[in-house]
């Protein structure tokens, strides 16, 4: 019974061989002679518990997208492609349903107005898929309701806190590549920057810090080693500050998009950056960011500490109703909440954040500010760059609570408290959890469970923290990683293509690329009789990933053999 079972063998090659574990079968059709054949396209999971090969695929793919943009020299390029005669059609197509919806509105036309919005959605895929980003109009009609009908959006005083220090503030310059320095030997050098981005404390907690290379004392006064099981658990859990630090995770990417807006306007350009957000053991997540350029490390660490996210929600720092208790019931006929005992309605969430409009001397209901900062130099093309790069994408490819995953009675413990506090905390507008502390949700409806909100951030496997994981800044080398994957296939093409005629024939390969290819696919089911077992197809994917390396190795050395043939006839 200890034997190893051939398909989980299989299944460990298949993964080994990168590939995709849980593909999607579809059914492609020739529509210029009709045969059909079943074709498996991976799934593209990007975490490692879905399908570990596309994950990991999805993390190299990331690797190459830090490297390329982290010491660029040259500024990207911005400027769009011009819109082709096919894009111009379809959008003036489009404004001209659009002009006949509004004038079938006015004459209160209803039947007509479904109509319109159905060409509508299919002109909007049209001028998608003819390649046009973005939406034609501002909004969208999504819940039926028109763009123009909605509400205008709050807008609170940007008047900077008296308890936030300053920061300076220069105009930023259209570009995203900072000035070279010129080094005593009198070269240029364009070095950057490795940040990590911390939350601040809710209370000592144990921690195994090392400082040249020595284990410090700990706050309890004891020396840990990095796998002592208490490490990141709070030295007193009752004083520590754990609803702080729910909110500060369910916050956490306010404050850090605020940090760069305000680095840009301290440094005076416009500062690009690409990292990730991964977990501390004491259960706060924090980012580890590349940046392009080396700035001042003073000035960052000053930006850091003045960089702050109010949240301007109603109060919740007390619970007025217990969950497990006698909650706000649900009027039909009032479509309102009520109190359970006195049958007054509870304020609404417009009615609440009125409140704190009409009230001078209000406050906002939490604010989230950055901790510690740790800034570090890395010259391009070196050794540290490249163990940075791997340093930054180490754990995308995981839950972010995988990497600190308890493992002893105390980390479990404090992991428990945590979540705890999420669970009874609202996490946006909607959330029902506001019923908890006397304000109707947004939007509220009658199947409300306070104290049960399925949204992500309650969930034990988020902590809070549902942002994405990964953050890009929009210049950083404006490629998407679509861009990406098509570079790595044009590699590969350029080098069989190399290595078989002895010189690149890019723009044959591009043509080729570009051509509509005359197929229909529709999903298949996994039931279908002609879907081979996953065994079978682990099998067959395994020996073309063979024939595939085998081939890829022998261009790689004939182009070898050719480039120093050639470098031998020059010399």
């Amino acid at each position: 019974m200890l034997q190893p079972i051939a398909k989980d063998v299989a299944v460990e090659l298949a993964k080994k061989f990168g590939v995709c574990v849980k593909p999607v079968w579809l059914r492609r059709t020739n529509t210029a002679t009709g045969e059909t054949e079943l074709v498996s396209v991976p799934c593209g999971a990007t975490s490692a518990s879905k399908c570990e090969p596309c994950a990991e695929a999805n993390r190299r793919l990331r690797m190459q997208q830090i490297r390329e943009g982290w010491h660029l020299t040259d500024e990207p390029v911005t400027t769009p492609d011009a819109p082709t005669d096919q894009q111009r059609e379809l959008v003036e197509y489009r404004a001209v349903l659009e002009f006949a919806r509004t004038s079938v509105v006015l004459a209160a036309e209803w039947d007509q107005v479904a109509e319109l919005d159905a060409e509508i959605d299919q002109v909007d895929e049209q001028i998608t898929a003819a390649g046009v980003r973005g939406s034609v109009l501002p909004g969208g009609r999504k819940d039926g309701s028109d763009p123009d009908e909605s509400a205008p959006a709050r807008k609170r005083s940007t008047k900077r806190r008296q308890d936030a220090p300053d920061l300076p503030r220069l105009p930023v310059a259209n570009r995203t590549i900072p000035h070279p320095h010129i080094g005593s030997d009198g070269r240029e050098h364009r070095d950057s920057m490795f940040l990590t981005l911390t939350l601040g404390s809710y209370g000592p907690i144990h921690s195994a810090y090392r400082r040249r290379g020595r284990v410090q004392v700990c706050e309890c006064g004891q020396l840990h080693s990095p796998h002592d099981p208490c490490v990141g658990t709070p030295v007193d859990p009752d004083s520590y500050d754990y609803r702080a630090a729910a909110l500060d995770c369910i916050h956490f990417a306010k404050v850090l998009d605020r940090f760069w807006q305000n680095l840009r306007r301290a440094v005076g350009w416009n500062v690009q950056y690409a990292g990730s957000v991964e977990m501390q053991k004491r259960l706060a997540p924090h980012g580890h960011f590349a940046v392009r350029g080396a700035l001042p490390r003073a000035l960052v660490r000053q930006v850091a500490v003045a960089t702050y996210h109010q949240v301007w929600w109603p109060a919740h720092d007390e619970i007025v109703y217990d969950p497990d208790g006698a909650v706000p019931v649900w009027d039909p006929d009032a479509k309102t909440y009520r109190d359970p005992e006195t049958g007054a309605a509870l304020p609404t969430w417009d009615e609440a954040l009125d409140a704190i409009d009409e009230d001078p001397d209000a406050e906002p209901a939490h604010v989230v500010r950055l901790g510690t900062l740790n800034a570090k130099g890395v010259r391009g093309g070196s050794e540290s760059a490249e163990k940075t790069i791997r340093y930054i994408t180490k754990y995308i490819t995981k839950d972010i609570t995988d990497a600190v995953a308890p493992g002893s009675r105390a980390q479990e413990d404090h992991l428990a408290r945590l979540a705890a506090e999420l669970q009874t905390l609202p996490c946006s507008p909607t959330c029902a959890n506001w019923l908890l502390y006397g304000v109707q949700p947004k939007n509220a409806k009658a199947t409300a469970r306070p104290g049960r909100c399925k949204g992500k951030v309650h969930q034990r496997r988020t902590l809070g923290f549902t942002g994405r994981r990964v953050l890009v800044s929009r210049q950083w080398s404006n490629k998407t990683l679509s861009d990406h994957r098509a570079d790595r296939k044009a590699w590969v093409k350029a080098l069989l293509a190399l290595s078989a005629t002895g010189e690149a024939t890019a723009g044959e390969h591009d043509q080729a690329a570009t051509d509509p290819p005359p197929f229909e696919y529709e999903l298949a089911s996994r039931d279908d009789p002609d879907v081979p077992p996953p065994h079978v197809h682990f099998l067959r994917k395994i020996a073309e990933r063979q024939a595939w390396r085998t081939q890829l190795d022998a261009a790689k050395q004939q182009v070898q053999q050719q480039l120093s043939a050639t470098q031998t006839v020059a010399a």
